[in-house]
């Protein structure tokens, strides 16, 4: 059998006689007991691992310094401060006695003489309480463990979810280089376009509010008109989401404009989530109304569906993690519960405020956002977006070892006049890099063998300055991971799945390699 651990106590005091009655009692009663004589002492024992006292019995009247600057010290020092402190005295205690101990952090107060069972019920209270407060600490160590591994988690089970997410991807313009057969050929692109785009933001999003939830999100703030946004978003989500559901997608925005310091990207992100939200749980043929006006410094935006509403029970939590207004086995209303909990975020760190508010179950739900106005500097255009020229022939190298996914890349690029090889590995894409002198290299960073930054470092040292332009894909997308990306010497650090869009105007800024 296990043998129990007997708490330690330091029993501090200067007076000889009363210091042995004290540590008879606390021996009598089951405890380990040390003794020390001065504050000094009694604070190089409490420091000492080998020596730590679960709690001192400190006399408030001590040689060299007082019991109460002893505390003070005690409980400012990281090594002591969990320690448990009776202060004791053998004098009358008045009541600024008492608040002087308190305030130095004393955890009880007993005026000599006293029963030994006062002593002992003291101290084994004050040793209760170390006890629960150290299984809280314990637990809290814990939870703080079981989150950070949740995070990487979720950043491992996006980064995994992208390589098939990328094939695919890739694959649908391969798909539609020729017209459809027929009407239903025509639909099941349709669904698969629409079902990636949501399948690539739930990806998103569940790396996004790992990242939100640990303040690590970056935002990239500017200038804009917040009306402009709202009327794009609103048409976006009026043609992908509310008219496949027969449902109303009505938009009131203010005459002038309305301008904000924001990240429109992230607004978007947020704006996009609500819209989803309000037709996932409203039914056919109801209406989505969004309205937007500029009053008191702020811009408040306002999204209100006549669905299923949320109970009084729920409305407190709907912004937490995993967190959805109803549950059921069907999971007809689908999603994760995350995309309150990353809108919040996001407009939390854009200094906004966002709250939800609903009459009850089947009375629909509002859901308002309120941001700064921004006074000052000129709104930042959006920049006109024009098709780029369809760039001359280049050679490419995809490294990659994920075998469909190179080989969709690859196809696609061939599908566009351009010569390309493979590599599966880090070793045989730095050989190929070298004997192939191709102008783009797409280069994953999970390999085998070496890393793709590896691969970066060693393509740049051996080409020097007839490198190709080195594209990093990865499915992880965090600040760190673009910075090493950079570091090691890649050009651009690209998210899995490469839009194609973004595939050509990376191989368009290539320049030919001179034969």
């Amino acid at each position: 059998m296990r043998e129990v651990r007997k708490p330690m106590v330091l029993n501090v005091n200067d007076h000889v006689a009363n210091r042995y009655m004290v540590s008879k009692m606390l021996k009598n009663a089951g405890m380990q007991v040390s003794e020390a004589s001065t504050g000094r002492e009694a604070m190089d024992l409490a420091a000492d691992p080998a020596s730590k006292p679960d709690l001192i019995v400190l006399d408030v009247r001590l040689p060299d310094i007082s019991g109460f600057e002893v505390c003070r010290r005690l409980k400012a020092d990281p090594r002591t401060k969990d320690i448990k402190i009776l202060h004791t005295s053998a004098t009358f205690v008045t009541s600024d006695n008492r608040v002087e101990g308190v305030e130095a952090g004393a955890d009880g107060y007993l005026t000599q003489p006293f029963e030994p069972q006062d002593l002992i019920a003291s101290v084994r209270a004050l040793l209760r309480l170390h006890e629960a407060e150290a299984n809280l600490v314990a637990r809290n160590g814990l939870l703080v463990e079981a989150d950070r591994r949740k995070d990487e988690f979720l950043a491992m089970l996006a980064h995994e979810l992208r390589n098939p997410l990328a094939a695919l991807h890739m694959g649908l313009p391969v798909l539609e280089r020729f017209p459809p057969h027929d009407e239903l050929e025509q639909q099941t692109r349709d669904i698969m376009r629409r079902q990636l785009t949501l399948l690539a933001r739930l990806v998103d999003d569940l790396l996004d509010v790992s990242r939100v939830t640990r303040g690590r999100i970056e935002l990239h703030r500017e200038p804009m008109e917040l009306g402009k946004l709202v009327a794009r978003v609103a048409s976006v989500m009026r043609q992908r989401v509310a008219e496949p559901r027969q449902q109303q997608l009505r938009v009131e925005l203010p005459p002038g404009p309305v301008p904000v310091f924001a990240d429109s990207g992230r607004i978007e992100q947020v704006l996009t989530n609500l819209l989803d939200n309000a037709s996932k749980y409203s039914d056919p043929g109801t209406a989505i109304d969004v309205r937007l006006t500029a009053q008191g410094g702020h811009a408040e935006l306002v999204v209100r569906d006549h669905g299923i509403g949320i109970d009084a029970r729920t409305l407190p939590t709907i912004f937490d993690l995993f967190a959805q207004a109803t549950r059921s086995l069907d999971r007809s209303h689908g999603g994760l519960g995350i995309g309150l909990t990353l809108a919040k975020g996001l407009v939390d760190l854009h200094g906004g405020t966002i709250a939800a508010t609903s009459a009850g179950l089947g009375l629909g739900t509002e859901l308002r956002i309120r941001l700064p106005l921004h006074a000052h500097g000129e709104l930042v255009a959006a920049p006109v977006k024009e098709e780029p020229a369809a760039p001359g022939r280049r050679k490419i190298l995809v490294v990659d070892d994920n075998e469909d996914g190179r080989k969709m890349l690859r196809k696609l690029c061939e599908l566009h006049g351009h010569e390309v090889s493979e590599a599966a590995d880090g070793l045989e894409g730095v050989r190929r890099a070298l004997a192939d002198r191709p102008d783009v290299a797409f280069v994953d960073i999970g390999l085998p063998g070496i890393d793709g930054y590896e691969v970066a470092r060693r393509v740049r040292a051996q080409l020097d300055g007839h490198s190709p332009l080195l594209i990093a894909l990865s499915g992880y997308g965090s600040p760190e991971h673009r910075d090493r990306a950079h570091e090691a010497g890649f050009d651009e650090h690209i998210i899995k799945p490469i839009k194609l869009a973004n595939l050509r105007r990376i191989v368009g800024a290539a320049q030919p390699k001179a034969e």
